[in-house]
């Protein structure tokens, strides 16, 4: 079941869907704060306190409003998402969060213009993988590259700047050439800022500096049956012959063959386990990562220096 509902095949699907939500979001209305008109927008409906219409109402009326219109609706929400990370961990980062998908182009721009993901990457990968990834790096890749940073910070500072301002105006003003003074400065330093995370950290950022990835994991780590990527420590030896294909997949820069712990930023992706496959299915076994849930994850959750627990044999069988 977890394994038809996450279907690795599905995840682009996913991340265009809410990218497209979250560029269209202001501009329908489904979900803004106008400040000029100081109040939210949902759904293409206003979205008030309604305080106005208390005029003259105690302070224990007034509390009961404030309570079911906004405090309320607002812990629904966290717990909401505080559950869903809770099972699932960081889903919303792999399949649905534009940042996360920013952070793949790019990476993948990046390797293919200087034979790393990163910057910071102390060696370039394979130009052969195990996996049958081929990918030969060439210079000219830094054009579209030094192209693309700056052109996503752009989009994403007008996109988070519509969700504050009407949309049409910021577009409108942005297209003409006539932003104010407060909008050129938002869009500037934002634009410079995003150019600059988007460039240099990325998953880092996400790793580290990302508070809504943070309580994800934190919530993750706090269920040991949390579906997480599973790793065949029984066959083990049948990596000796791959060059970590599993690894080089990941755009989080993680291990997955670690134990739980060690994957506190894993998004769910699933990259790494379209490795394994690619790479095992080569030399005709089977893979060695899965995605695991319930009992079969406790043995991921329990892993522990000098100490390691095994799923049991049924837990990486192919549930077709």
């Amino acid at each position: 079941m977890t394994g038809r509902l996450f279907a690795p095949a599905s995840r682009r699907y996913w991340q265009a869907a809410f990218l497209a939500l979250f560029l269209l979001a202001p501009a329908l209305d489904l979900f803004r704060l106008d400040l000029e008109a100081g109040h939210f927008w949902l759904l293409g409906m206003r979205w008030t306190l309604g305080l106005h219409q208390l005029a003259g109402a105690d302070a224990l009326t007034l509390s009961r409003r404030v309570f079911t219109h906004a405090l309320l609706p607002a812990a629904g929400f966290v717990l909401l998402g505080l559950w869903v990370s809770w099972r699932f961990g960081r889903i919303y980062c792999g399949w649905l969060c534009p940042h996360f998908l920013a952070v793949e182009l790019v990476n993948g721009l990046m390797r293919r213009a200087s034979g790393r993901p990163s910057l910071w990457q102390r060696q370039p990968l394979p130009e052969h993988q195990s996996d049958g990834t081929e990918i030969h790096p060439h210079p000219r890749w830094w054009l579209p590259t030094l192209i693309a940073i700056p052109a996503l910070a752009l989009l994403w500072s007008v996109t988070l700047l519509s969700y504050l301002l009407p949309p049409s105006r910021v577009w409108s003003h942005l297209l003409q050439g006539t932003l104010t003074q407060g909008e050129g400065l938002f869009l500037g330093v934002a634009t410079l800022l995003l150019s600059l995370e988007f460039a240099l950290a990325r998953h880092l950022f996400c790793r580290y500096g990302c508070a809504v990835g943070l309580f994800q994991s934190l919530a993750w780590l706090g269920n040991p049956r949390a579906l997480v990527v599973g790793f065949d420590r029984a066959h083990a030896a049948q990596c000796a012959d791959c060059d970590a294909s599993c690894e080089h997949a990941c755009p989080m820069r993680i291990r997955p063959r670690q134990g739980k712990r060690l994957k506190f930023a894993c998004t769910q992706c699933q990259s790494c386990i379209t490795a394994c496959a690619r790479a095992q299915s080569r030399r005709g076994r089977k893979p060695l990562l899965r995605m695991l849930a319930g009992e079969c994850a406790r043995a991921e959750a329990a892993q522990q220096p000098g100490h390691h627990p095994r799923p049991a044999p049924h837990c990486f069988e192919d549930p077709r």
